[in-house]
Parts: structure tokens; C-alpha cells; sequence
């Protein structure tokens, strides 16, 4: 039987958390939709709170036995045990952090049950609004009607952007599987390896540590400027040729549920002196980035900083530089805030001990090709600690 990792201790000083921003934002109650049904993008606040992770294989089709398949909610109450409304039958309550766990094929239905059992009237929060769908939604409001519905979407997010020190070392444990991962992955390239089967040496190792993955977004050669060569698997079956540009990624919960997600850029075979100087250019602003971030500095200030390194560069955007306008953003139980960026950032964001990111940047040049690099790093109390360690380059 396997055992969780984080102590009962742990979840309860994460509910404590929790209480406290509803007090702060004057809500007695909230909701907490997660999704999970194979995916992990928007499981995380109902992970966070309670450790569980619905099995059920896809959202799927509502039917007249089955609504909302795949999606859960935790009900907190302040002072109280959270609630768990399972959307699968018979959970692990081994693995689960409360003693309140209930299950039904109506989660929505539940949830509405559970809040008129308790006579829950006024302002109730409502978490999870930008993934929810409208057709549950409207289900749930028309079955509350004395509840004055809140949307409090950052109430489980803004806690969650502190890692603990047991969180810290899960993110410890996902950098060591991403960066063996990630070694095999561009090693496999390298080597002669099709995209392909390059994908599925580093995916092995993933799985292998008992972690899962996202993404492993691979391009080279032609497709360079993409930032996948093949859309739907997000690599293909060719191989790299000598001067090829080869870009690759590894990413998703790599343990635990926590996120780690680096890439690197190289070239097969010996590189022209305009490729190496893009490559270490790119691999250089993500370096610079990393070694500015301290507790107390603004997030954008090192954003700015992406930018003024990218305009000395010469830089131009890729199809990556557009789909990813910043140069990091947080990491925990998915891509997470604060962003690094002038556009998608706040203002007001510092960096603090103990917030994760990942630090990235592209960099594309006219007849070069273009590149990439991530890494992923732990605020320290003067600096940085770093996750992932496959090397940056790939040449003497």
C-alpha cells in the first residue's frame, strides 16, 4: 500500500491558511471546484487541500445516471474539517487528508444537498470560475437560491504561492526526474534518435519515478521556429541531421503533483559560430534572470531586464516568444503566479522566500533559427536554489 507524502500536519496548516484569506475576503464559506478526469492543469486547489485526484477517464458526456464526471469539490467552512464531494465512487480515504469525504455521480447536486443541510445562505465563495463550466454552473445557482454566489478564485492560489518546506522538497524530488529526463531527452537527439523515440526514453524515465508528463514539446531543422514540429503529439518521427537546431522540453507533475518543466536548445553536430552565439545568448538572459531574483525584488524589474537583454540580443520572436510573452512565471501544482513579464505580471508582485518558478526565454535570429531554455528554481533567503540541473550546453 503506498503512503502519502505530505503530513496530516502539512494539510492542516494549509487549511489554516485557507481560513484565514476567507476571513480576510468575509466569507464563512467557499467552494472548491478542481478538475482532474486524466488531466492535472486544474486539479490543484482540491490536491492541495485534501490529496485527492478523481480517476475517472475523461470528463465525458453527462448521462442520466452521471453529471459532471470528473469534476470535484471541497466545501470549507471556517473552523472546519473541509468537506470532500468525490466525483468517483469509493476513493482512496487512505491517501485523503480529511475524515469528511463524501461521494455521488452528481457532484453539482451534491454540493447544492450539502449547503441546504446546513441551511448556508449569503455570501458563499465560489472557486474555480475561469474553468467551470456554464452549464454546471447555472445547475448550481438555480439549486441555491438563498446563497449570494462570490467568485473567489485566488483564495486557494494566493496561499499556494508559498511553498512549505515538505513542498519544497517534492519540487526537490520532480528537478531530479526532470533533469534526468530531460539529459535523456536531448542526449537521444543527438544520438540520431527520431523525435519520436527521444520523447519516449524521457517519458520512460517520468514514469518510471512515478511522476507523469504534460508535454514533451520537441522541434528541430525546419520546424525550429515552431514550437513544436508536430501539433497533435508535439514531436514527430524524423531524426536530426548534422546542423540541425534541436529544441526540447520536458514538463508536467513530475512528483507529487508538482510541476517542474525545463527545456534546452542545442545543434547536432558541430554548431556554426551564429548558432552558438543564439544558443548561449538565449541560455545567458535565462542565467541573468536567475542570478537577479532575490526576496524583495520586483518581479517586473526582473522582467525588464528579460526585455533590455532581448533587445541587446538582437532578438526576434518565434511562435514560442508569442504563445509565452514573459520570461518565467510560478511553479507548484501547474504554471502558477507570479508572472515574470511586463504584459501579463502585476506590478506590485516581489519575490519572497520560498515561491518556485520557472525562468525562461526564446530568442530567434533572421537565417539562424531560433532557441529556448527554462529552468526551474526555489526563492532562497538570499538567492536561488536550482531544480533542474541538465547541463545548458551541449558542446566544449
Amino acid at each position: 500500500m503506498s503512503e502519502r507524502f505530505f503530513t496530516q500536519n502539512e494539510y492542516e496548516r494549509r487549511w489554516e491558511r485557507v481560513h484565514a484569506q476567507m476571513a480576510d475576503m468575509n466569507l464563512h464559506t467557499a467552494v472548491v471546484w478542481g478538475r482532474s478526469a486524466g488531466t492535472y492543469e486544474r486539479c490543484g486547489d482540491v490536491l492541495y487541500l485534501t490529496n485527492y485526484y478523481g480517476t475517472m477517464s475523461g470528463q465525458g458526456l453527462d448521462t442520466p445516471m452521471t453529471t459532471a464526471r470528473g469534476i470535484a469539490a471541497v466545501i470549507l467552512r471556517r473552523g472546519e474539517m473541509p468537506e470532500l464531494q468525490a466525483d468517483e465512487p469509493f476513493p482512496r480515504t487512505d491517501l485523503i487528508s480529511t475524515d469528511n469525504v463524501h461521494w455521488s455521480r452528481n457532484t453539482i447536486e451534491a454540493v447544492a444537498n450539502s449547503l441546504k443541510a446546513r441551511a448556508t445562505s449569503g455570501r458563499v465563495g465560489l472557486v474555480g470560475s475561469d474553468f467551470f463550466p456554464m452549464k454546471y454552473w447555472r445547475q448550481l445557482e438555480s439549486m441555491t437560491p438563498d446563497i449570494e454566489w462570490i467568485i473567489a478564485d485566488e483564495l486557494v492560489r494566493e496561499p499556494r504561492k508559498f511553498k512549505s518546506a515538505e513542498e519544497r522538497e517534492a519540487l526537490r524530488q520532480g528537478g531530479e526526474t526532470a533533469t534526468e529526463a530531460l539529459d535523456v531527452l536531448i542526449k537521444s537527439l543527438l544520438a540520431g534518435k527520431t523525435e519520436a523515440q527521444a520523447a519516449g526514453e524521457a517519458a520512460r524515465i517520468v514514469f518510471s519515478a512515478g511522476g507523469h508528463v504534460h508535454m514533451i514539446p520537441v522541434s528541430h531543422g525546419e520546424h525550429i521556429l515552431n514550437f513544436v514540429s508536430e501539433p497533435i503529439a508535439a514531436f514527430n518521427h524524423e531524426s536530426a541531421r548534422d546542423g540541425d537546431l534541436i529544441r526540447g522540453w520536458v514538463y508536467g507533475p513530475m512528483f507529487q503533483g508538482y510541476w517542474i518543466d525545463p527545456g534546452r536548445t542545442t545543434v547536432c553536430g558541430r554548431p556554426t559560430n551564429s548558432q552558438k552565439d543564439m544558443v548561449e545568448t538565449c541560455g545567458g538572459i535565462v542565467e541573468k534572470c536567475i542570478a537577479a531574483i532575490k526576496p524583495g525584488v520586483k518581479v517586473q524589474d526582473v522582467a525588464r531586464l528579460g526585455e533590455r537583454l532581448f533587445e541587446e540580443a538582437g532578438g526576434e520572436k518565434d511562435q514560442a516568444a508569442e504563445k509565452f510573452p514573459l520570461f518565467g512565471h510560478g511553479i507548484g501544482l501547474f504554471f502558477e503566479k507570479p508572472y515574470i513579464s511586463t504584459g501579463m505580471g502585476d506590478p506590485g508582485d516581489v519575490f519572497q522566500e520560498h515561491m518556485a518558478f520557472g525562468v525562461e526565454a526564446f530568442l530567434a535570429r533572421t537565417g539562424v533559427g531560433s532557441a529556448g531554455f527554462e529552468q526551474n528554481v526555489i526563492v532562497t533567503s538570499d538567492g536561488t536554489e536550482l531544480l533542474t540541473k541538465t547541463p545548458m550546453y551541449f558542446w566544449d
